[in-house]
C-alpha cells in the first residue's frame, strides 16, 4: 500500500485507487469538534482569558489565558465572590463589563450569555494598549501646555507680567506652587527678589528674600549662576529652607524641581516648582517638560527686559526732544503745539525752538527724517547745533548754511542717510507794532501767513533739505504781519494725519487752510489750539506721525 498527500492530509490508499482519508468526528447537534483536547487546545490558544459558569455562577471552565491572568479562579468557584474585586463586583451588580487595575496589570472584561443560563466572561490584557494611549494623552497635555505657556509669555512684553506668567502657568498642572527668584534691574537693591504663586492663592505674591535663601536650597544658587545641567527633582525638602517662600499652611514640601531659566543674554532667574508631600514626585518627562518651560519663560523675560529698557530709553529720549517753554519777547506773541507719534517707541523728530534777540526773536522749526533713535540723535544735534551757531549767525539764510556744514563735520556724517526739512526765521519788531519775518526755508513745507480778514497766503520759500548735500543751496523769503496777522509754521503731520469718518484720508492743505482762515483774527494760542482740536477729531484715535506747529503774530498794543 502506498501513500499520496493531497491538501496538506496525508491518509493510507487502497488498491482500488481511491483515498481513505480520516474523518474528524463533529458534535451532531452544534458542529463543534466533540474531540475534548483539540476542544482545549482551541482555548488555551487564544489571546484573550475565557471564564465561563454554569447557571449558578459557578466556575466551570477557565482557559490557560485565565489561569495566567486570573489565578484565583478555578473550576467549583463561586464568582459572585472571587478574590478579584473588579469581576465579582460586575457579576454582582448584573453588569457586562468591568474596567479594573489587577495584579499589576490593566483587564478589560466583557460578558456574553451563553445557552442554558450559562454564562462566559472575555478578559483582555490592555495594559500596553492602555499605556500607548496614556502616552498620547499626555503628550497632547504637554504640547497643549506648552502651546498655552507660549502664548501667554510671548503677549507679555513687560518684565512683571512676563513674571507673573511664569509663576502661574505651572499650578496646578505641574506644581502645587511656583517660585522664581531673579535679579531685578538697576537701581534695586542687589538682593533676589521672588515672586510666587500657590493653589489657593488670590494672584502672586512677590518679596525680597536674603542670599542665605539661595545657599540652603540644594541647586538654586546654580540655577541663578545659569547652570544648564539636567534639573532634577530635590527630595523631602526640609520646610524651614522654603518657609520664606511658601504661603502659610503650605506644610512640609514633598518634591521640589528647580530649573535655571535661561536667555541668550545670560541666566534670567531661577524657576522653583513644588509639590506637596501627598502628590508623586516629578518623572523624567515631567522633569523635561519644565526644563522647556524654564527656557521659555527666561527668553521671554530677557525679551521683556529688553522691551522695557528700549520703552524706558524712547521715554527718556521723547522728553528730552520736546519742546521748550517758549520765551515771553517784548512786542510778539508765541504759540506753539506739539502731538507725539501714536506708537510710544517710534520716537520722533519734529521739533521748534525760540529764541530772543536784541531786536525781536529767532525761531525754528524742522523734522528730521526717520524714526527712532536714529532720529532722536540727530534732533538732539540739530537742536545743539543751533543753539550754539545763532551765538555767532542771526541771518536765517547764512545760519542755514553754517547748520549744513556743521551736520557734514560730524564723524559718522558720511555714513548717515538722514537729513532734516528746516524753517529758521528772524523776527524784526517794526515801529507801528508789526513785525517783520525773515525766513529761510530747507526743504520743509511752506509757512502759512493768516491775514486779519481771513485770507490764507502760503511763504514760499523752498530751499533743500539740512544735511543731504554739501553744496545745498537754500532760499529765502521775506513777509510783515501787521497786527492782527499771524504767521503759522508746522510740519507734515499736520497735512499727512490720516483719518476721517468713512475711510482713512490725508488731513491734507486744504482742510488746513480752511481751518486757518475760520480761526482769522484770534490770539496765536486760541488758533493752536482750535487746529490741533480739528486734527484729533479727523485722527479720531489712529496712529499719526509726530505733529508740530508753531504761531508768530505781533503783539497786541
Amino acid at each position: 500500500m502506498t501513500t499520496t498527500r493531497r491538501g496538506g492530509l496525508a491518509g493510507p490508499v487502497s488498491g482500488g485507487g481511491q483515498a481513505s482519508r480520516p474523518r474528524l468526528r463533529r458534535s451532531p447537534d452544534t458542529g463543534l469538534p466533540a474531540d475534548t483536547r483539540l476542544a482545549r487546545e482551541l482555548l488555551d490558544g487564544l489571546a484573550e482569558a475565557i471564564v465561563t459558569t454554569d447557571h449558578a455562577g459557578v466556575v466551570t471552565l477557565v482557559n490557560a489565558m485565565a489561569i495566567e491572568l486570573l489565578p484565583e479562579l478555578a473550576p467549583g468557584a463561586e464568582l459572585a465572590r472571587c478574590p478579584v474585586p473588579a469581576l465579582a463586583e460586575a457579576v454582582r451588580q448584573g453588569a457586562g463589563t468591568f474596567d479594573a487595575e489587577h495584579r499589576g496589570r490593566r483587564l478589560r472584561g466583557t460578558l456574553r450569555a451563553l445557552a442554558g443560563g450559562r454564562c462566559a466572561w472575555y478578559v483582555r490584557d490592555v495594559t500596553e494598549e492602555q499605556a500607548r494611549t496614556d502616552a498620547l494623552l499626555a503628550e497632547r497635555s504637554r504640547t497643549a501646555f506648552l502651546a498655552r505657556a507660549g502664548s501667554r509669555l510671548g503677549l507679555s512684553l513687560h518684565r512683571d507680567q512676563t513674571l507673573r506668567a511664569t509663576t502661574t502657568l505651572p499650578v496646578p498642572y505641574l506644581a502645587d506652587a511656583a517660585v522664581v527668584l531673579h535679579r531685578p534691574p538697576p537701581p534695586a537693591e542687589d538682593r533676589p527678589h521672588w515672586i510666587r504663586y500657590a493653589a489657593g492663592d488670590g494672584g502672586p505674591v512677590t518679596g525680597v528674600g536674603g542670599w542665605d535663601l539661595t545657599t540652603s536650597v540644594p541647586g538654586l544658587a546654580e540655577a541663578l549662576d545659569g547652570d544648564a545641567t539636567e534639573p532634577s527633582p530635590w527630595l523631602n525638602a526640609e520646610l524651614a529652607d522654603l518657609a520664606e517662600v511658601l504661603p502659610d499652611g503650605f506644610g512640609r514640601p514633598g518634591t521640589v524641581l528647580i530649573s535655571p531659566m535661561l536667555s541668550a543674554g545670560g541666566p534670567a532667574g531661577a524657576l522653583v516648582l513644588i509639590r506637596r508631600a501627598e502628590r508623586p514626585g516629578f518623572d523624567q518627562r515631567e522633569i523635561e517638560l519644565a526644563r522647556e518651560f524654564a527656557n521659555r519663560a527666561g527668553a521671554a523675560l530677557a525679551a521683556a527686559e529688553l522691551y522695557g529698557e528700549q520703552a524706558h530709553l524712547a521715554s527718556v529720549l521723547q522728553q528730552s526732544l520736546l519742546p521748550p517753554e517758549l520765551p515771553r519777547i517784548a512786542g510778539i506773541t508765541l504759540a506753539g503745539g506739539y502731538r507725539a507719534a501714536g506708537d510710544s517707541l517710534r520716537i520722533g523728530g519734529d521739533f521748534y525752538d525760540v529764541f530772543a534777540t536784541g531786536q525781536g526773536a529767532l525761531f525754528a522749526l524742522g523734522d528730521v527724517c526717520g524714526k527712532g533713535v536714529g532720529a532722536a540723535v540727530l534732533t538732539g544735534r540739530v537742536r545743539q547745533s543751533l543753539q550754539t551757531l545763532r551765538l555767532v549767525e542771526k541771518r536765517p539764510l547764512e545760519l542755514m548754511g553754517l547748520l549744513n556744514r556743521a551736520l557734514f563735520d560730524a564723524p559718522d556724517a558720511a555714513r548717515r542717510a538722514q537729513f532734516t526739512t528746516l524753517l529758521l526765521g528772524a523776527l524784526t519788531r517794526e515801529p507801528d507794532g508789526g513785525l517783520l519775518v525773515r525766513v529761510a526755508g530747507g526743504g520743509h513745507p511752506a509757512p502759512l501767513v493768516v491775514r486779519a480778514d481771513g485770507t490764507v497766503e502760503p511763504v514760499r520759500v523752498g530751499g533743500m533739505p539740512i544735511g543731504a548735500l554739501t553744496d545745498a543751496r537754500f532760499a529765502e523769503a521775506e513777509v510783515r504781519l501787521a497786527p492782527g496777522d499771524l504767521l503759522l509754521a508746522h510740519t507734515d503731520g499736520v497735512t499727512e494725519a490720516r483719518g476721517g469718518p468713512t475711510e482713512l484720508q490725508m488731513f491734507g492743505d486744504k482742510r488746513l487752510r480752511q481751518a486757518l482762515a475760520s480761526g482769522a483774527g484770534l490770539p496765536p494760542g486760541a488758533l493752536v489750539d482750535r487746529l490741533l482740536q480739528l486734527v484729533d477729531e479727523w485722527l479720531d484715535g489712529q496712529v499719526h506721525d509726530d505733529i508740530a506747529v508753531l504761531a508768530v503774530a505781533a503783539a497786541p498794543a
